[in-house]
């Protein structure tokens, strides 16, 4: 069979080779009759200008011409090149040094690889004869990888010294900053020494013997600030309390005195008590003392930086923490950065960055061995060697195409028939053993509600298989699909549908195909388009063909032993079973008992089901199963992966439900400026309709809320404010009875409390099962909230030629209808020149002597306007009717 597949591919190759003497001529712009006596005269003779010419009289005719204007034409300078080189260039970003001093420097990294065919390798073994111009290519080769690889080491160098002149730099201002310090230390050191001495001079030591009373000098003379001491003089005059003389052997002077019946305690004691006012009050402390003593505090001499460990998201609270600051000063620092967040709040991680850069402090990333670093190095352990899959194919297309009916007559099912309206809702997997081997398709709808499932199939898939109708050609879904495909970088495989049909036109659908860049290989491109029939059958087989070989050509593999690992496919909330989530598998072996992470879900996997309703045991690479045992409903498009227990599941699981949750916390709060005044502006007169949405699978709810906010305009915002798989209950009820909102339940149905508390409060609740009757009734009921406008509609136009004055009726005009008709009881406008000049209504329409209800274009008529007498002749009178339009999207 893969011999099979490789001649095909010769022979399609060998098909794209060949072309016509007319073609030929079309790509060379020359005539045909020219070209025919240049094969002619090259010795190949051709008959007329639709036979076919190969390569190889391709090749022989430009020899030929290359002889003619005196060049060589020898073999080797047409014939395919015997090496290929491939130039790859990269650049990276190398930081160094740190704080103000980091240094970023570009390094960039060129490589070059050469392919040389086997032959010309053989060629240039040592012993055979090389081709000179060969060696110098070789040559200059290798002298132009030896001059990158010296440029890559000057670059290191430079980038390295770089590093070490901003560590020395940094040293050195650590440095001085240090010595400095050490000088303000030891000056203010010295000055308390100095201090000290004073204090201790001043006072006398414990122990020290007083001279005696005849033996001391004479007395001192009081000090400026005391009055003298009063004495005993024999006149009856007592010594004041507290003076020296109450106590004996002490000497007059101001020392002693301050120290008066205190000679029994120490020098500290006298010390600590002589710093106590008489009254008992402390004598205020020096201020140039504050900070001198041991212990004291001491006031920064630079602004203190500190580093700032921030996780993906912070609160405001806790930032204002780790900066040591108060929360209204970060408040106020993110109001100036036009972040409106209070306390309370959450901020994500690049905004608390900034404001900590703009408090002065340095962030840098919280790194935490969490749950996810943990599973991440339990699936590095897990290695095995990789074997052949089966392809991923996904249908895609426009709606009502043929899609389904292709994959039905292929199982040989009938899936079409069940969906609601005959088009797709989900998307559906499924794996088929045909005769050319496994394959497993994908089912993707084609209606425009459903681009993310689309996207989705196409980031899952190893080939897309496009259909397009024969009949119907490329349509807007059609380029939808290309896009999502090209997006992937996934090979496509057109097949053009019902062909059966007598109007079917498969060259239109090729030609229209090349306005978007797919090229049939027919006309020299490199995608296959086969014509089928999925209600006869016709081309299966060679569809079939083309997708094995294609497979071949990517040589898929994939490790099937080991813990697996995959992607959510579809997933929904089953009455019975509870959270089912249909998975793809893409690495390893998925069992029974295998415990699962599955975004921010988590379980046992307690049953699987393939596509028929069957429970294998296990499910290898390429395969889609159905899983059961779910913590909860997955989104669609999350990854799971086996774990090696329950622990570490939920863990992983709780982890990404915190973060998810902050996200969600950081998307509601910190308001910018801009965008309030962007509400502010839109006005206060746009209506709101509020939403519940609730369908059967995940999907399903993802294309609804889409398609619903997408009706949004200036006039009515569309708000989903609640949205889930499963049947409608008590709380989803309630949430619609508080928001005054619309129930959708798509392809669900509410159960008996959610219907009661629904009837009680008379809740609008409306069942769907086809998404754009969903989107039809959203539009209705939104019409209805808009109202309807008012619009004025001009019926006619009279001009007036001339002004008759009647007694009864004023001025009369008469006038030429030159467009419309005129109405008498319809409003009017006068107007000159353009410009109006009045507005009111007809006092009378005559016709000759005739009262009229209408007067119609090219007729003359007498027209007298109400309350208004200024008519002149060349003024123009246009009758208009006002008409109440309903609103809508």
């Amino acid at each position: 069979m893969l011999l099979a597949g490789r001649r095909q591919t010769e022979h399609r190759i060998r098909m794209s080779q060949q072309t016509t003497i007319r073609k030929l001529a079309e790509l060379v712009n020359t005539p045909v009759e020219k070209l025919l006596e240049q094969l002619a005269e090259a010795g190949m003779p051709f008959s007329g200008p639709d036979q076919v010419v190969t390569s190889a009289e391709k090749i022989k005719l430009l020899g030929f011409l290359r002889r003619m204007h005196g060049k060589d034409s020898s073999a080797e300078e047409v014939a395919v090149p015997k090496k290929i080189t491939l130039a790859r260039r990269k650049v990276q970003e190398l930081t160094v040094g740190g704080g103000r001093s980091k240094t970023t420097v570009a390094v960039e990294v060129r490589q070059k690889r050469t392919y040389v065919k086997p032959d010309a390798v053989a060629a240039s073994r040592p012993g055979d004869a090389i081709d000179p111009l060969e060696a110098e290519r070789l040559e200059a080769l290798r002298k132009l990888e030896e001059s990158r690889q010296r440029n890559l080491a000057e670059q290191q160098r430079l980038a390295e010294l770089d590093r070490q002149r901003a560590e020395e730099a940094e040293r050195k201002r650590r440095e001085e900053e240090e010595a400095r310090r050490r000088a303000e230390e030891e000056a203010r050191r010295k000055a308390e020494e100095e201090e000290r001495a004073k204090a201790a001079a001043a006072a006398p030591a414990d122990g020290q013997e007083k001279p005696a009373q005849a033996a001391r000098p004479a007395p001192r003379p009081a000090p400026p600030h005391r009055a003298a001491p009063e004495r005993d003089d024999g006149r009856g005059s007592k010594p004041k309390r507290g003076s020296n003389v109450m106590v004996a052997g002490l000497d007059d002077d101001d020392t002693t005195s301050r120290f008066a019946g205190q000679l029994h305690l120490s020098a500290a004691e006298r010390a600590r008590r002589s710093s106590t006012r008489p009254g008992g009050r402390p004598k205020p402390r020096r201020q140039e003392s504050r900070g001198s003593g041991v212990g004291g505090f001491e006031r920064p001499t630079a602004p203190v930086v500190r580093e700032v460990a921030i996780g993906d998201s912070i609160t405001v609270a806790d930032l204002a923490q780790k900066l040591a600051m108060k929360g209204s000063d970060v408040v106020k620092a993110l109001f100036k950065m036009g972040v409106m967040a209070t306390i309370n709040q959450t901020i994500d991680h690049d905004t608390a960055v900034l404001v900590t850069e703009e408090l002065g402090h340095k962030a840098v990333r919280a790194e935490t061995d969490d749950a996810e670093s943990e599973l991440l190095a339990s699936l590095e352990q897990v290695q095995g060697e990789p074997v052949p899959r089966p392809p991923v194919v996904t249908i895609m297309g426009h709606v009502d195409h043929g899609k389904t009916s292709l994959l039905d007559y292929i199982r040989r099912t009938k899936v079409a028939s069940a969906e609601a309206g005959g088009i797709t809702q989900h998307i559906g997997a499924y794996h088929v053993e045909t005769p050319k081997g496994v394959i497993s398709f994908l089912d993707t709808p084609g209606h425009a509600a459903f681009t993310s499932m689309r996207a989705r199939g196409a980031k899952l898939t190893d080939i897309v298989v496009l259909v397009v109708a024969a009949d119907d050609g490329v349509m807007p879904q059609t380029k939808e699909a290309i896009q999502h495909a090209k997006a992937a970088g996934v090979p496509i495989i057109v097949a053009i549908n019902k062909i059966d049909k007598s109007d079917a036109d498969p060259l239109r659908v090729k030609n229209e195909l090349l306005a978007e860049e797919v090229v049939a290989e027919e006309f020299g491109g490199d995608t296959q388009m086969v014509a089928i029939s999925a209600k006869t059958g016709q081309g299966i087989d060679d569809l079939l063909d083309a997708i094995i070989l294609q497979a071949e050509l990517l040589e898929l593999k994939a490790v099937a032993e080991g813990r697996a690992r995959g992607t959510v496919i579809e997933s929904s909330l089953d009455k019975g079973r509870g959270p089912v989530a249909t998975v793809l598998v893409q690495e390893g072996r998925l069992r029974k008992g295998d415990y699962m992470v599955c975004g921010v879900q988590y379980g046992r996997v307690r049953a699987l089901f393939d596509e028929t309703g069957g429970q294998p045991e296990s499910a290898g690479p390429s395969i889609p199963v159905q899983v059961l045992g779910l913590s909860g409903v997955p989104d669609a498009g999350d990854d799971f992966v086996v774990v090696k227990d329950e622990r570490l599941a939920k863990d992983v699981a709780q982890q990404r439900e915190a973060k998810r949750r902050e996200s969600r916390l950081v998307k509601q709060a910190g308001n910018r400026m801009e965008d309030i005044m962007a509400q502010m502006g839109q006005g206060e007169g746009q209506q709101v309709l509020n939403l519940v949405v609730k369908a059967d699978v995940q999907g399903s709810v993802e294309a609804l809320k889409q398609s619903l906010t997408a009706l949004s305009n200036d006039l009515i915002r569309i708000n989903v404010i609640s949205s889930g798989v499963g049947g409608i209950t008590e709380s989803d009820a309630n949430v619609a009875v508080t928001t005054k909102a619309t129930i959708i339940g798509f392809n669900v149905r509410a159960d008996a409390s959610a219907r009661r508390i629904i009837e009680a409060n008379g809740v609008d609740l409306r069942y769907f099962s086809i998404i754009y009757d969903v989107i039809d009734q959203v539009k209705q009921v939104a019409s209805g909230l808009l109202g309807k406008e008012i619009r004025e509609e001009i019926i006619g136009i009279a001009e007036v030629r001339e002004v008759f004055r009647s007694s009864k009726f004023g001025a009369v005009a008469g006038c030429m209808v030159v467009e419309g008709v005129v109405k008498r009881s319809k409003p009017i406008r006068v107007l000159r020149d353009n410009t109006v000049i009045f507005e009111g209504e007809l006092e009378s329409l005559r016709r000759f002597k005739e009262n009229v209800d209408e007067v119609r274009s090219g007729m003359e008529c007498g027209i007298g306007v109400k309350e208004y007498n200024d008519v002149k002749p060349g003024d123009q009178i246009e009758c208009y009717e006002r008409i109440e339009v309903q609103r809508t999207l």
